[in-house]
């Protein structure tokens, strides 16, 4: 597909995320403004409030002027593709349709969690961030467990700590125990990390006691979030056995502001790796479940004049699909909700600039990377912005997700005793 040529200039760009072919979906306020539902085109913000006010979008019933995306989504399918459709019309090039009165600076709007999470669970779907890890916490003869090539590995977090991009991150206290150390202690992580991932957001619920198939889990999805599953990589190492991540990941989780629905990246679609071991029937999914999805991290120290790219990869780089992880989810019988927030795990390639956290990069703190302006990192420092960055790309145009960013903050003391 090429670029779909719009009314609004700066959608036109090629360097920008939100050409007409794009159109994701946010919360969004202005200074003396209630939130609402907006999308973006170019430098533009267009409140979709004051387009359904007169009909000039539907989707059906009145769902723009809410404070989160969840009153649209439980709409479905077809009310998405119909708003999808009404938009473009509007805003193509030559169409004549004010719209004037729904337009405003992108760069003065407030973005604001763009949905009510209901549940968030984050998956382990990177093979080579899965080979990386595993040889760093158990040796290379154990990397893998023995069921990682049967099933989407994945663990329950919290909804309640997922906040959009601009939010300040504090670095969480917890138990620590380092090798060589006879007994835990408490105070500040020393080893805050990131996890580059994507999530999935469900926007059609499945009841309680009904599996789904993987091509079902397909139409369920809504759409797309950049995702940055803090870690604090030295709490979660001492308590990860035997049931895996707790207060090590509990703290904070970071979502892009926009919303990239399905069907903007339908032409991007990818075939999944091939299969080392065969699936379960159940698993099977006749649709290219990925997508050619480029992603970068920048980091930035406090005070520093630039930012340097620490990591470049692609959300090709994972083994199993949304769609896969969204049909074992339910297979036995967990009801699934609108909101629901699927990490797809942290996404490394093959190469060491490609791998997708710092644990990686600096393989344990071993080997620590140079910044720009010559500081080093093994791990996150307070201060520090990590800012992601995705689009898929097309000829000519791009369709991209907008930044998804988060700054440390020193941890809060207690009155523990933390040191």
């Amino acid at each position: 597909m090429t670029l779909l040529k719009s009314r609004v200039e700066s959608a036109n760009t090629p360097d920008t995320d939100f050409p007409l072919n794009n159109l994701p979906f946010g919360i969004f306020s202005t200074e003396g403004t209630a939130p609402r539902a907006a999308t973006a085109l170019g430098d533009r913000i267009v409140d979709l409030a004051v387009l359904e006010a007169d009909g000039r979008i539907d989707a059906g019933a009145p769902v723009f002027g809410a404070a989160e995306l969840n009153p649209f989504m439980e709409r479905g399918p077809a009310a998405w593709a119909a708003v999808r459709a009404q938009l473009q019309a509007l805003f193509a090039e030559g169409a004549t349709t004010p719209v004037e009165d729904a337009l405003s600076p992108l760069a003065a709007a407030r973005m604001h969690l763009p949905f009510r999470v209901a549940e968030y669970t984050d998956f382990y779907a990177s093979k080579r961030h899965a080979m990386n890890v595993g040889t760093m916490f158990r040796g290379p003869e154990n990397a893998l467990p023995p069921n990682w090539l049967h099933i989407p590995i994945g663990y329950n977090g919290r909804a309640s700590s997922v906040v959009v991009s601009g939010t300040d991150i504090l670095r969480p206290n917890g138990q620590r125990k380092g090798p060589d150390e006879e007994v835990p202690s408490f105070g500040p992580s020393r080893r805050m990390d990131i996890e580059l991932e994507m999530g999935a957001v469900v926007g059609v619920p499945s009841p309680m006691g009904k599996p789904i198939t993987v091509d079902e889990a397909e139409e369920m999805i809504f759409g797309y979030v950049m995702l940055n599953d803090w870690s604090s990589r030295d709490i979660q190492a001492w308590e990860y056995a035997p049931l895996g991540p707790f207060q090590g990941k509990a703290f904070g989780t970071s979502i892009s502001p926009w919303v990239v629905t399905r069907a903007a990246l339908e032409p991007f679609r990818v075939p999944v790796p091939p299969r080392e071991k065969p699936l379960l029937p159940y698993l099977d999914q006749s649709l290219p479940g990925l997508y050619d999805i480029a992603l970068e991290v920048g980091m930035q120290p406090e005070g520093a004049g630039q930012e340097t790219v620490i990591t470049r990869t692609n959300y090709r780089n994972l083994y199993y699909s949304a769609a896969q992880q969204l049909a074992h989810h339910a297979v036995g019988g967990c009801g699934m909700r609108v909101g629901d927030l699927l990490g797809s795990g942290t996404i490394s390639g093959e190469e060491k600039g490609s791998f997708g956290s710092l644990l990686e990069l600096s393989w344990g703190g071993k080997e620590p990377i140079t910044l720009a302006g010559g500081e080093t990192r093994s791990f996150i420092e307070d201060g520090d912005r990590l800012t992601f960055r995705g689009a898929a790309l097309g000829e000519g145009y791009r369709v991209g997700f907008g930044e998804c960013t988060g700054r440390i903050l020193p941890a809060v003391p207690g009155p523990w005793g933390a040191k």
